[in-house]
């Protein structure tokens, strides 16, 4: 009996023991953590709200935390209006797209150096490189005239934030390390995209802003070279019913093609990829709808056509109402597709001659009205205007492209009040009075 007791409480106590080192180790706080009187918090709660809003967009925060379980950190935080208006916003737009996440967490980190800097511990004369987190890329401190300088930009606020694990110090402006630099300028190159100029490329005649006609001179075989301009009109050649049907599918070929208007289609498509805030457009005409396919065949027969082409952001505004609408996406691109080719030189000298020009467009019976606003050109009317913003983005001869800030609709025919009905006044002819007979 006596070892039955001593063999429970053995065993009550092996379980105690296990309890109070199982408590022990979860209370254990770890290394890694981050203390409430980190630099990372300070910096999260501070008055550099959009420095702060860019690293957890850059999903960095992992990052910053593992740096700081290594040892200091120095941030040099640019002050929110370097960040809020001094940035070139399609720079901004750049840095936040998806697909350029590596430049923004680049750009980032470079303002973030591995140990710690005070102010009185600012270098004079050392002009020596410092590594920062963004590998690859240097910083240089220097102090002149009693400005410290990073780089280029001027500490404002020296030891704004100062905790164990780091310091802040309030810059001037944005540093841009030279890798975030190049991808940005080679987003803009479009070196690498080919575009195939058509032979007898239409001539604009500046004076009525139409197309030249020229003729057509015979070739060796005594055949005459293609036309200029097609013999059917544009309509006609389409798949049937725009305005109220536009089918992706193909409409009535002519059997000529003439130019390989499928590559300058592919071309102006990826030359909205690279040139960037596109995208939407892009993917209406490739994925959404075959009008990228219905486009290349009537460039190959020798139309030619100018893309008013609203950017993201517009795109990004529109409403569920206005896409839930049977072929929403068609109706939208065949109302910004004019079968002409403008040029920005040739829509601005229109607007400055004729004050309001009226442009087709592929989407019957509408047409799109521009004039001149601000040294630019203005389509539409009133608050749902659009502003050409984007001049010439892609222009070949045949496909010109023009970027505007908003996605433009038919204007909606304003309802008449009935007249009211007339009343035809009832005149009263006198009549003479009857004499009776006695």
């Amino acid at each position: 009996m006596d070892l039955k007791i001593c063999g429970c409480k053995a065993l009550l106590l092996s379980v105690l023991i296990v309890l109070l080192l199982g408590n022990a180790v979860a209370g254990t706080p770890d290394a890694s953590s981050i203390n409430s009187n980190s630099v990372l918090v300070a910096l999260l709660d501070s008055h550099y709200t959009e420095l702060a809003e860019l690293v957890e967009k850059a999903m960095l925060l992992q990052t910053l935390e593992e740096a700081v379980g290594r040892g200091n950190l120095t941030i040099f935080a640019p002050r929110n209006e370097a960040l809020e208006r001094d940035l070139d916003p399609e720079f901004r737009r750049f840095l936040l797209e998806p697909g350029n996440l590596p430049s923004l967490q680049a750009l980032l980190l470079f303002h973030v150096v591995p140990y710690r800097v005070l102010s009185s511990d600012w270098p004079r004369n050392d002009l020596s490189p410092r590594r920062t987190l963004s590998k690859g890329d240097v910083l240089r401190l220097s102090s002149k005239d009693g400005v410290r300088r990073v780089d280029v930009a001027a500490v404002v606020q020296p030891d704004a934030v100062v905790r164990p694990d780091g310091v802040i110090h309030g810059i001037e402006r944005l540093l841009v390390p030279r890798s975030v630099q190049d991808a940005f300028n080679g987003r803009r190159s479009l070196a690498a995209i080919s575009a195939v100029l058509p032979e007898g490329a239409p001539e604009v005649d500046t004076t009525t802003m139409k197309l030249k006609v020229k003729k057509a001179k015979p070739d060796t075989y005594g055949y005459s070279a293609p036309p200029y301009t097609p013999s059917l009109p544009i309509y006609e050649a389409m798949a049937s019913a725009p305005s109220m049907a536009p089918a992706p599918a193909p409409g009535p070929s002519s059997g000529h093609r003439w130019f390989d208007g499928e590559a300058q289609v592919k071309d102006f498509i990826h030359t909205l990829l690279h040139y960037g805030g596109y995208n939407e457009l892009a993917d209406i005409l490739v994925n959404l709808t075959s009008l990228a396919t219905e486009m290349g065949r009537l460039v190959s027969e020798g139309y030619v056509l100018t893309v008013l082409a609203p950017n993201d952001e517009a795109m990004g505004k529109l409403t569920t109402d206005q896409l839930s609408e049977p072929r929403a996406p068609e109706h939208i691109v065949y109302y910004h597709l004019i079968p002409e080719y403008q040029t920005e030189e040739s829509m601005y000298n229109a607007v400055r001659r004729f004050a309001k020009v009226q442009y087709d467009t592929l989407r019957l019976p509408h047409k799109i009205t521009a004039q001149e606003a601000d040294g630019s050109v203005k389509f539409g009317h009133g608050t749902d205007a659009a502003y050409l913003v984007d001049p010439d983005i892609y222009v070949d001869g045949r496909i010109a492209v023009q970027g505007i800030d908003k996605v433009l609709f038919p204007s909606e025919p304003k309802p008449t009040a009935p007249s009211p009905p007339t009343t035809k006044a009832v005149t009263h002819k006198p009549t003479a009075p009857t004499t009776r007979r006695a």
